[in-house]
């Protein structure tokens, strides 16, 4: 099939250059459409519903609000998870679902669980909404609004937060990809009547009549319309408030005829809602921060791009001196990791291309194999585009043209090398000649090349599958990379049977061969260093094999001392500090620290670009905070610009310690997008997560500060943050049940009054023009300060008077829950860890053995372990699973490569020693194990396998040609693969280099990948050229085969290296009397039969089966007692057969048993002559095999030889290819010989049963001696007399049982009064008066026996005629072994030695001599043919059955 294509492609290269021309221009477009990112998405499917009820404490909203929508969406289909925050005022459920149930169908499920939930939370109480359909890489751009110098005091942050959701809001809200525009900090602009109690008090007026007063003055109304002089006129009733003038002329009551006004009772002015959240930037106070938030699965570059111009736009439309201040864009993160990737790509490509033409040592050939490496990265993007696969750092950051181009490099090598090997005689041709010449030796060579190119490729392609499986977190980050990987190798298959033929046959010239170029100067440099080094190693087998073991041993003890993490933190350029206040810190006291923070940053660290802070909730609170949180978002300039530290980490120390003069604070730093994945993906933001769970909050709070304190020493734990869980101050109002209902008061009212005066009670809207503001009443600020204003509140009664709170409730300073975090139902507490220098699995390790060992819970309270340290967790799980299947396929497509376990194992012995570079270079580069490193081993192991397989499959072929002394083979073979074997791994290896040792932005990721393949290639490369010859050397003597005690404890080294994931096995070498002896003692169906036999001896003892023992009791009613009572009578009662009877059934049952062994016989025989004829055809078909060989290379020289006469003009084109012909005819024959072996070994082994693959011994053809049998004794004559016998003795057994049963009776008779008993004993027969069915019984026996005399009778003929038919088949078989024997033979070996001699002297010609050897190979074949036949029939003879 690929020959035919290669065919194909080089007749028609114009259609392969269009097609070729086709591929650049879809990539070039590709490249331009398909979305570009930084990193993957990896955030989970996950759906929030929040809630917002801003008077409600927290354990009311977990109580009221968070548990009834946590168990309405605890029974939807697909969740996997369900956490919850409630803090004050507010409720985050969030629903984490399965990945395969997509984005809007979990939304579309919890929108119908939204209703019911609501119908059980309290009205007023607020309603459950989903948060925006985004992510964690959601927030793409952050503003804040802030005012140019000169205008810092004439705009209010009311007047921005006002511009903000009016001006600037509405206009990004349009935008396609854009989900929500969240705002943060500033003053929510209301229009707040401030009323003054006293004066309520003393004009005696409620607050309902304020509040309805309010409603009933501020509406509109429609009146129809009215028609006149063919005008509609549309009546309209005007009566909304415009202004706070309206509002303070609002007439309330009238007393006397006198109007009372809101003014007159109350301050009427622009106030604000109350806060949850705030913003502060760079040491200048609170600003307006506006967050864009991006719709799941956008393309985050053109959104943003789209954003910025949208920006650029409104910018125009803002008030003079204010403007958009963007700190925080993703565009800068997409910038670096682009570039980082295309750095990387670049310089690999240039690398990779100079090691090629370097080793090639041809300019052209090196720049054929070049210009395949952007025509796979434009398939690549072609095909990321077709099916949806972004550009990020992950997807292309891992591909690697060191690999990709290994099959180009192979068949370049090889064109190249048959160009110049035949340059003399192209030389000679004309243009059109020579071009011709060149496109056949193009297509011969990419066909015999193609197939270990594309199997080599294959093998890398099918390591990445078990990365496609990988799910979760690591699957979304890995399976890009793997996709991205298998396209661009396909691509590479695709162009290296289509375009490296084509442009190869186009580009590459007869070059003049140079003694003395770099390529060879180089690479003898390389094999004067390596040939001490193998010949050494072929002598001291046992060291270098035990030295590979020991190896191996040392890397796994480092393995398991390296730790882990779960993906190297990609340094995303910013920081996010994280103070942590005492909790219920005011919001202006949080503000003030912030600004102090910001302030501390800028005039310390020039480092520092903006320092902006988000305090507590945004409008849409989906990054739930409490009013003492905050995010401390630090832009950085560019690194070559920092004078104070050389890395983040020695940065955030000099952070840590220029802010500690701050006192009373911790600080936890991260950053923005590491932060939001973790916090969206596990619930926390930190790295690692310790979470006790239990019910008692206050429990929970002391053993999390136990902890905190008994780990605080632990290397690597920076930042050790205990969640705020308690001390959150409250002024509880509890109300005295006895005095409210003594005043005709309710709760219900009190409770309303209390929200109204504190926290506002909105009465409708006031509109200026298009903005809408609510009209809010509430209590003058200076009545809203303290507690004694809550005790002073005033409250009516229903007689009109008005009452102090404090005389119907308790007022007092108390702490409640500040947060109560859930995870599925389960109240919990974390302990946030952050690691820093250290590897996150170690770090782990020691805080999990100081909880286990210092740390005793309450019962019912449990600790696990969550963040971060989670994902890695689930991920090493997995791998666990892939890894192996990884190897399992690399194993599997081996062994169809070679059809040998023994070949496939040697090959396989690479993946073992690649890993110790990788896991060597690993540690010399003090990174530990991470999943990046994890994916790096997986396609580690296909690259490490194709130098064995190069290695291997030469040394083969030496062998074929006539090699025979193994070391010799070994050095030849070696030196001759050398320079493939150093250039496919420096190709690979150097195309990695860049990722390796590059620093930009995003290499933390790629760096350990790069690091596992190139440190494993090294090793890999020079072990398997050391090794691996070893191993050959080994397996392939016949000592190694024979020798079993010297041999036996290199099999036990070298089956410890080949890896524990398989056994070691290879073929078994038998005997006929070998092969006979497993097959009777493996044999199921022979089994089954000696089983038979078995039973039926046991069942003998079964004919005296005597029917059961009867005992009884009975109150004798006909025998009475002295006293009238009944006798009590105890009995015993047996009934048997007549004697005679058990005696014929045990007769008939060794006469079955007789049968059953005889059946055994028969079945046993009849297996060993089908093992010995099988055994026997598969000699005859090897030497069937042996001379076919042997005539196939007899046309292969014909071929060759007619083929070179042709060229010279010495013969017709008609003897060419005839010669070719027949050659391949021969050729065709041969592989059908091979088949019929294999199905002749198949049958073999199906009778066999073995597990282990056999091979016969090697035997001489000859012919087997015919036994005379024994008809009369024969076993199947034996059979049908037993069989006569067994329907005789059943027809005894009928007699038989004509024959009475025996009954016996034995009682005692008792009356228990008189003391008396009586014994008594009773006999009889039972006899068979209807024994009309047992005569019926009798007669059919007798039938029975005369059908198995009649069967025998058949048997014994049959057996007979085909005794006889088999001698005269025998006779005619051996008829015709005489002639040969006789003159066949010899004929035939004179005819092609006669022929051969007259062919050479031209005494006949071309077709005459095909004639002569078509003669003897027939007389030969035709002997071997009738000789087997012959030993098939004897065989049939000797162990003669039906």
């Amino acid at each position: 099939m690929l020959q035919k294509i290669i065919k194909l492609s080089i007749d028609n290269k114009l259609i392969i250059l269009l097609i070729t021309a086709a591929i650049v221009g879809f990539g070039i477009f590709s490249l331009t459409q398909i979305p570009i990112g930084a990193v993957p998405d990896i955030t989970n499917n996950q759906v929030q519903v929040i809630t917002t009820s801003k008077n409600l404490s927290t354990q009311d909203v977990e109580q009221f609000i968070t548990y009834p929508v946590e168990l309405e969406m605890a029974n939807l289909p697909g969740v996997t998870e369900i956490r919850s925050i409630s803090k004050f005022g507010l409720s985050v459920v969030t629903i984490v679902f399965e990945d395969a149930m997509g984005t809007y169908l979990p939304r579309q499920l919890i929108a119908e669980k939204i209703k019911s939930a609501s119908e059980k939370i309290p009205e007023g109480f607020g309603t459950p909404e989903m948060g925006p359909i985004t992510t964690g890489l959601g927030e793409i751009y952050q503003y804040i609004l802030d005012t140019k110098p000169g205008f810092k005091d004439r705009y209010s942050p009311m007047e921005l937060r006002t511009l903000q959701d009016w001006v600037v809001k509405r206009q990004l809200s349009g935008i396609p990809g854009v989900v929500e525009v969240n705002t943060w900090g500033g003053f929510l602009k209301q229009y707040e009547v401030a009323l003054n109690p006293e004066k309520l008090k003393s004009m005696n007026i409620t607050h309902s009549q304020v509040l309805d007063a309010l409603e009933k003055n501020n509406s509109v109304a429609g009146g129809g319309y009215i028609e006149k002089t063919n005008e509609s006129y549309f009546v309209r009733g005007e009566g909304m408030i415009k202004s706070l003038d309206d509002i303070e002329n609002v007439v309330v009551k009238n007393v006397d005829g006198v109007p009372i006004l809101i003014k007159n009772i109350a301050e009427v002015n622009f106030g604000f809602a109350n806060r949850f959240g705030a913003i502060t930037g760079n040491g200048e106070g609170e600003k307006v921060l506006g967050q864009v938030m991006m719709l799941k699965d956008g393309d985050s570059n053109k959104v943003i791009e789209a954003v910025k111009e949208r920006i650029a736009e409104i910018q125009k439309t803002l008030p003079e001196g204010v403007f958009i201040n963007g700190f925080l864009e993703r565009s800068e993160l997409i910038g670096k990791t682009t570039f980082t990737v295309a750095e990387n790509l670049i310089i690999g490509i240039i690398i990779v291309i100079f090691v090629v033409i370097l080793l090639l040592g041809s300019m052209r050939s090196g720049l054929v194999v070049a210009s395949v490496i952007p025509l796979s990265l434009l398939f690549t993007l072609s095909m990321m585009y077709v099916f949806g696969v972004d550009a990020n750092l992950m997807s292309l950051g891992a591909i690697d043209f060191g690999i990709i181009i290994d099959g180009a490099v192979i068949i370049v090598e090889f064109i190249a090398f048959k160009i110049t090997s035949s340059r003399k005689e192209l030389m000679l041709l004309s243009k059109s000649e020579r071009q011709d010449s060149i496109d056949e030796i193009t297509y011969s060579s990419s066909s015999k090349m193609m197939t270990s190119a594309i199997f080599g490729q294959l093998i890398i392609l099918i390591v990445f599958i078990p990365i496609l499986s990988l799910s979760g977190v690591e699957g979304k980050m890995f399976k890009p990379m793997a996709m991205a990987f298998s396209f661009a190798l396909i691509g590479a298959m695709f162009l290296c049977f289509t375009y490296v033929p084509v442009i190869s046959s186009i580009f590459l010239k007869p070059e003049k061969v140079t003694k003395n170029n770099v390529s060879k100067r180089l690479m003898a440099f390389f094999y004067k260093l390596y040939q001490p080094v193998i010949k050494w190693s072929l002598v001291h087998k046992k060291i270098v094999i035990s030295s590979s073991v020991a190896l191996l041993i040392v890397t796994g003890i480092l393995f398991n001392r390296m730790g882990g993490e779960f993906i190297p933190t990609l340094d995303e350029g910013d920081f996010v500090i994280q103070p942590v206040l005492k909790t219920g810190t005011t919001l202006t006291k949080t503000s003030e620290i912030t600004t102090q923070i910001e302030q501390i940053l800028l005039d310390n660290f020039p480092e520092v670009s903006q320092v902006v802070s988000r305090i507590g909730a945004a409008e849409v609170p989906t990054d739930p905070m409490s009013m003492e949180e905050s995010d401390v978002i630090i832009k950085l300039k560019p690194k070559g610009e920092w004078v104070s530290a050389d890395s983040k980490d020695e940065l955030a120390d000099k952070f840590k310690e220029k802010l500690s003069i701050i006192p009373g604070i911790d600080f936890e730093f991260t950053q923005p997008i590491e932060m939001r994945f973790n916090e969206l993906i596990t619930g926390v933001r930190a790295d690692v997560a310790v979470k006790i769970f239990g019910e008692d909050l206050g429990v929970l709070v002391d053993k999390a500060d136990e902890i905190k304190s008994k780990i605080a020493n632990v290397e690597g734990a920076s930042d050790i943050i205990v969640e705020k869980i308690d001390g959150l101050p409250q002024m509880t109002v509890t109300y005295n049940r006895k005095k409210v209902a003594r005043y005709g008061l309710n709760i219900q009212v009190l409770n309303e009054i209390v929200s109204m005066g504190f926290a506002g009670n909105a009465v409708g809207n006031v509109f200026e023009g298009e903005r809408r503001f609510d009209l809010v009443v509430r209590l003058h600020p200076e009545y809203r300060k303290n507690i004694e204003n809550l005790k002073n509140l005033y409250v009516d009664t229903p007689t009109g008077t008005k009452i102090p709170l404090h005389e119907v409730a308790t007022i007092e300073y108390t702490k409640g829950p500040a947060k109560i975090s859930r995870d599925d139902t389960k109240r919990r507490i974390v302990i946030g860890i952050n690691v820093r220098n250290r590897d996150m699995e170690s770090v782990v390790q020691d805080v999990r053995n100081i909880i286990e060992t210092q740390v005793k819970l309450p019962v019912g309270y449990t600790v696990s372990y969550g963040g971060q340290f989670e994902n890695l967790n689930s991920a090493k799980a997995r791998l666990k699973i892939a890894v192996p299947i990884a190897l399992f396929l690399i194993f599997i497509m081996l062994h169809f490569a070679f059809n040998s376990i023994k070949d496939a194992f040697m090959i396989f012995s690479a993946i073992p020693l690649s890993a110790v570079g990788g896991v060597l270079f690993l540690w010399i580069r003090g990174l530990p194990f991470s999943i990046s490193a994890g994916v790096g081993f997986i396609a580690l192991f296909g690259i490490a396998v194709l130098n064995g397989i190069v290695l291997i499959e030469h040394l083969k072929s030496l062998k074929e040609q006539g090699f025979d002394d193994v070391n010799e083979r070994i050095l030849k073979g070696t030196k001759e693969r050398l320079r493939p074997v150093i250039l496919t791994a420096a190709a690979a290896a150097f195309g990695f280099l860049p990722m390796a040792v590059s620093t930009n932005a995003g290499a933390e990721v790629q760096r350990p990948l790069a690091t596992v393949v190139i440190g494993g290639l090294v090793t890999a490369t020079i072990l398997t050229m050391v090794v691996l010859p070893v191993l050959y050397s080994i397996f392939d003597t016949k000592k190694f085969k024979m020798n079993k005690r010297k041999v036996t404890s290199t099999t036990l080294i070298v089956s410890f290296l080949l890896v524990p994931f398989f056994g070691f096995s290879q073929e078994k070498i038998i005997s006929l009397d070998k092969a006979i002896e497993i097959a009777v003692k493996n044999n199921k169906e022979l089994k089954i039969k000696s089983l038979e036999t078995d039973k039926t001896n046991k069942l003998i003892g079964s004919a005296f089966e005597i029917d059961k023992t009867k005992f009884y009791f009975m109150n004798d009613e006909t025998n009475l007692g002295i006293d009238g009572k009944p006798f009590e009578t105890y009995g015993i009662d047996q009934t048997i057969e007549f004697p005679t009877v058990y005696f014929a059934r045990k007769k008939a049952n060794k006469i079955t048993s007789n049968l059953a062994g005889l059946d055994y016989e028969m079945a046993k025989i009849n297996l060993i002559r089908e093992v010995t004829k099988s055994f026997y055809k598969i000699v005859y078909l090897n030497k069937k095999l042996s001379h076919l060989k042997y005539v196939d290379s007899l046309y292969f020289n014909f071929s060759h030889a007619a083929k070179r006469k042709f060229e010279l003009g010495e013969t017709n084109y008609l003897e060419m290819i005839t010669a070719q012909s027949k050659y391949k005819q021969y050729e065709a024959q041969l592989s059908q010989a091979k088949n019929d072996i294999s199905i002749a070994y198949t049958f073999l082994n199906g009778l066999l049963q073995n597990e282990e693959t056999v091979k016969i011994i090697e035997t001489e053809l000859l012919k087997i001696e015919v036994q005379q049998p024994d008809l009369e004794q024969h076993l199947l004559t034996e059979y049908t007399a037993e069989n006569s016998k067994l329907f005789k003795a059943k027809k005894g057994i009928s007699a038989q049982e004509l024959l009475p049963d025996l009954q016996f009776n034995y009682f005692n008779s008792k009356d228990v009064k008189a003391n008396i008993s009586v014994n008594s004993f009773q006999a009889g027969v039972a006899i068979p008066l209807f024994f009309y069915g047992k005569s019926a019984k009798i007669s059919a026996s007798k039938i029975e026996q005369d059908i198995a005399e009649e069967q025998a009778f058949d048997l014994k003929f049959k057996l007979n005629s085909k005794y006889k038919t088999l001698l005269e088949e025998l006779k005619k078989s051996e008829s015709q072994l005489a002639y040969f024997n006789e003159s066949g033979n010899k004929v035939a070996n004179e005819i092609l030695k006669t022929a051969t001699s007259s062919y050479k002297n031209g005494e006949i010609d071309f077709f005459q001599y095909i004639q002569s050897i078509e003669t003897s190979n027939q007389i030969t074949l035709d002997y071997l043919s009738n000789l087997n036949s012959y030993n098939q029939i004897a065989l049939e003879i000797n162990y003669l059955n039906l």
